[in-house]
């Protein structure tokens, strides 16, 4: 370029036009940058091949950095394209359906899986809200609440013999993954299980009914028999009482799982309620414990009687069970801006916290001989946890080994009725 200058200026200053060569030169160097631009235009444009020769210079390195990130782009492109098709092989795999939602519901993409399980049409159901699809009352409050923490469960709007669990995860930038898996198999052999239970319930009650039965015959004739034969008496009476309350457990619960109708929604007089439950926890605790009910003498609710008896029953008389002579049990009926709570304190042995989360499963004791000799069926905080679920209420349980625990029933607000 210095030269071509000087070779300008040197024309101009022999034939004595200066200022013509030195347009002359600036414009056949804009015309050589405008070639250049031109050539590399064309081939951005064409996408395809190898760079134009650039010449030396600044254009020439232009044109290599260009090549060098072109290629590197294509390398780039290559490896998204196989993890995209390794992806779309893994997922067509899946026997789970699965589907790529936006924030807003609408689909992205899907499955195989997702076409026999939920309905869904490609390329017709891309961009569609998942709610015009799946229309189940269920899914629609999940994704209406948003509340992804816990699966839900629905029959298949293809098949109705099929149910499914689906799951909404939350990921990206505002996307949603939906996995929904076949979990009939599971339904089934839970179904299988509750009637077998429920049958065999049923079953035991005669042969007990019989056998207490025959143990109130012999008590009326207590007076002829041996100190080891009333010994004997008693146990029998003992363990058919035990084996007549596990029945009624079991049938009980059985009857919470398998009802899936809502609890009839009658005022339930609290108060009323917890007085004749007063009454029973200091029959059964006799003067071994200081028992303290506080309740709002004002404070109803709307719900299942018989259930609600149930579970306060189970709590209150567990504290009694499982509290010291000498301890203090305290049942609250209270309220506040929340909702309505039932609360169960004592002063008994505790709990240890890896404990806490299985107390509602069924027959899971924390002390099994202690449970047995307390006459505990291994039932009550199972149905205690069935009827709150029916109730749209929580239970909550605090606990210090040592030191006692808080049982804690938390109903919302829309069951609560003021006097």
């Amino acid at each position: 370029m210095a030269g071509l200058i000087v070779a300008a200026l040197l024309l101009g200053w022999l034939s004595g036009h200066v200022l013509f060569f030195l347009w002359l030169f600036t414009t056949g160097y804009l015309i050589a940058h405008l070639l250049r631009i031109r050539r590399l235009e064309r081939w951005l444009s064409s996408g395809a091949g190898p760079p134009p020769h650039g010449g030396s210079g600044v254009w020439g390195e232009v044109f290599y950095q260009l090549q060098r990130m072109r290629q590197h782009h294509w390398r780039r492109k290559r490896t998204v394209t196989q993890y995209l098709q390794r992806f779309r092989e893994l997922t067509a795999a899946m026997p789970d359906a699965t589907v790529v939602l936006r924030t807003g519901g609408e689909i992205e993409w899907f499955n195989e899986a997702a076409g026999r399980m939920l309905g869904l049409r490609s390329p017709h159901d891309i961009g569609q809200r998942i709610a015009n699809l799946v229309r189940h009352p269920v899914f629609i409050e999940h994704l209406r609440a948003r509340h992804f923490t816990d699966p839900v469960e629905f029959p298949s709007p293809v098949n109705l013999d099929l149910v499914l669990s689906v799951s909404v995860v939350p990921y990206g930038q505002e996307q949603l993954l939906l996995v929904a898996r076949d979990v009939t198999r599971l339904h089934r052999l839970e179904r299988t299980r509750r009637d077998f239970v429920a049958n065999v319930s049923h079953e035991l009650r005669t042969p007990l009914t019989v056998l207490r039965g025959f143990v109130e015959m012999l008590e009326d004739g207590r007076e002829n028999l041996t100190d080891e034969e009333r010994r004997s008496l008693n146990l029998m009476d003992e363990q058919a009482k035990r084996m007549e309350r596990i029945v009624n457990d079991l049938l009980l619960l059985s009857r919470l799982e398998t009802d899936e109708r809502p609890p009839r929604r009658g005022p339930v007089a609290v108060p009323a309620l917890l007085e004749l439950l007063n009454s029973e926890a200091r029959a059964m605790s006799g003067t071994r414990h200081n028992i303290k009910f506080e309740v709002d003498a004002a404070l109803s609710l709307r719900g299942g009687e018989d259930e609600l008896r149930s579970a306060f029953t189970n709590l209150v008389s567990n504290a009694v069970r499982y509290t010291p002579e000498g301890g203090n049990i305290r049942i609250r009926w209270y309220a506040d801006a929340q909702g309505a709570y039932f609360q169960v304190r004592d002063t008994g042995m505790g709990i240890a916290a890896h404990h806490i989360p299985r107390l509602t499963e069924r027959f899971y004791r924390v002390d099994v001989a202690r449970s047995r000799q307390t006459g505990g069926t291994g039932l009550g905080l199972a149905i205690v946890k069935h009827v709150l679920e029916r109730h749209e209420a929580q239970l909550h349980v605090e606990s210090t080994v040592g030191r006692g625990s808080v049982f804690t029933c938390h109903f919302p607000v829309s069951l609560v009725v003021r006097a």
